[in-house]
């Protein structure tokens, strides 16, 4: 079973994101970069995959820059086979890189795409199950635990009050939650190998896909700075607080 895991080059988590100081966007220019830490999830699942038999390749796949290269080496250092990067300057929304995934993943005859269920920089949430319906595939979304086997994934889900577990018939698509997994650490032996596995670079006008904007950024602002707290000597200034200015009783 093929196995096709989309990465995105992100912000590092640890990093503190500043606007730009013309409001266009978020200046990325020398923050720390990482693989998304959903999608790392995703790969650390396809891996297990693969070490346990189920899964007999692992292609990573990353849509934009020419930088992002590095990006699909960690995740060959991680365990993928193969990394596929769809190289553009374009600033690539939702939509598009669902195309741009759909036309891959068709070209490489995969039977399972595993990725994160959202991006820690837009959290949109919105790839994965727009991908499932361009191809036509059932889709599990925000999976904790997934069981594989030739032709059917069954999958416990996180939903409000409980857990649901789905069956779906393969190929399909899964996005991978927090809880599904705890991704393992890049070894050094295992970044120079990663130097050696192919990496193979393809543009949209190959694949076909058009991934013109639809929407246009007007403005990036800041979140507006959080005053400070007080401490209140007892219970009866606390009510009174809210009472009289927190406007709460």
């Amino acid at each position: 079973m093929k196995v096709m895991v989309p990465v995105k080059r992100v912000v590092d988590a640890s990093i503190r994101v500043r606007v730009k100081a013309d409001d266009s966007g978020v200046d990325v220019g020398s923050a720390k970069m990482s693989i998304n830490p959903f999608d790392e999830i995703a790969l650390e699942q396809a891996v297990r995959w693969k070490e346990s038999g189920v899964a007999t390749e692992i292609v990573a796949v990353t849509c934009g820059m020419a930088a992002w290269q590095e990006t699909l080496r960690t995740a060959l250092a991680m365990g993928a086979d193969r990394a596929i990067l769809v190289e553009t300057n374009t600033e690539l929304q939702p939509l598009a890189v669902a195309k741009l995934l759909q036309a891959v993943a068709a070209k490489e005859e995969v039977r399972v795409v595993i990725l994160g269920k959202q991006a820690i920089d837009d959290d949109a949430n919105q790839v994965g199950q727009m991908l499932a319906a361009l191809l036509g595939w059932p889709q599990a979304m925000f999976a904790s635990r997934i069981a594989v086997t030739a032709d059917l994934a069954t999958v416990v889900r996180e939903i409000d009050g409980g857990l649901e577990t789905i069956e779906v018939k393969l190929p399909a698509v899964i996005s991978a939650d927090l809880r599904l997994n705890t991704p393992r650490y890049v070894t050094l032996p295992n970044i120079i190998k990663a130097k050696k596995k192919p990496l193979q670079s393809l543009t949209p006008a190959i694949l076909g896909v058009d991934v013109t904007p639809r929407l246009t950024t007007l403005k990036v602002t800041a979140p507006p700075k959080r005053q400070a707290g007080i401490r209140l000597a007892n219970a009866t200034e606390l009510v009174d607080r809210l009472r009289n200015e927190a406007k709460l009783i």
